[in-house]
């Protein structure tokens, strides 16, 4: 297991302090804010502790303060129902006294039922996509400083964006984007752990979509960029260290606000799950 693998378990391995209060840090990353996907992965871990044999299904997410990445989180969970079929939670997770983020989760009983699902877009394989490695001898010294300091870097998650030229061009696209996702080392094997992983993971390149038909990226300087609010549907079994395609595409802006969905498919086309998002993209300029 690489050392990124191993320190976003860490993070993930929330300090119980009480029956419904947990504490969570955050990475020495040097970011002057907290990754919103830290939080919603920590507020599910949360919320997940505080339920028996039942897994998320759901999760409704509302970002109001930027968190501190100086001090810890503490996550508060209410057990709002539990019933024969489906359980509840709410967790706030406050710092310096004030509410920052609060997520409400749904958990069911596995049971059968109708089935149907979106069909996987036709892209690129992980494989045909340029490596890590070789878009770092080629490709890096044309993006911006921060998706340079991004490759350049350790992480936990490798992500091949399939229309990787965007992050070097300021043309504006189709309002879609595509790219593969996994962990760079094996996780244990329980569920729950690939679920908070994927909700971690969820929050990394759904705003940026929203960017793609003005030309321009969260990483410009003129734009001022923040998440608002995020959903998660989680609807089969799948892997975090397996190749996931994040399928986005982005309907609507205005009103300095941008809206995208996702939807995430296992490399053999089986949607494992469903992303919504709005953020706030106001024109610094």
């Amino acid at each position: 297991m690489s050392r990124a693998v191993t320190d976003l378990l860490s993070i993930l391995d929330l300090e119980q302090l009480e029956v419904n209060l947990f504490r969570g840090q955050s990475p020495k990353s040097g970011w002057q804010r907290v990754f919103g996907g830290q939080v919603i992965g920590q507020s599910l871990v949360a919320a997940t502790r505080t339920v028996d044999g039942r897994h998320p299904h759901s999760l409704h997410c509302y970002f109001m303060l930027p968190g501190d990445p100086k001090v810890p989180i503490i996550y508060e969970v209410d057990r709002i129902r539990d019933g024969k079929s489906f359980t509840t939670r709410r967790v706030v997770a406050t710092q310096h006294g004030q509410a920052i983020f609060a997520m409400s989760a749904s958990f069911q009983v596995d049971e059968g039922g109708f089935e149907h699902q979106a069909e996987m877009p036709k892209v690129p394989s992980p494989d045909e996509l340029p490596s890590e490695e070789e878009v770092k001898g080629g490709l890096l010294l044309q993006m911006p400083e921060p998706m340079r300091t991004y490759y350049e870097r350790e992480r936990p998650l490798e992500i091949r964006p399939v229309e990787i030229e965007r992050y070097i061009s300021r043309k504006p696209g189709e309002p879609r984007f595509h790219v593969w996702i996994k962990t760079t080392g094996r996780l244990p094997d329980d569920p729950a752990i690939h679920q908070c992983v994927l909700a971690y993971a969820s929050d990394m390149t759904l705003l940026d979509t929203s960017l793609i038909p003005h030309g321009l990226t969260v990483f410009d300087p003129t734009v001022q960029a923040a998440s608002l609010d995020h959903a998660m549907w989680f609807h089969r079994p799948f892997r975090a260290d397996e190749w996931l395609l994040y399928a986005q595409d982005t309907p609507n802006a205005g009103s300095a606000r941008g809206f995208s969905r996702g939807l995430i498919f296992r490399q053999d086309g089986t949607l494992v799950a469903s992303v919504a998002q709005e953020g706030l993209i106001r024109d610094r300029s």
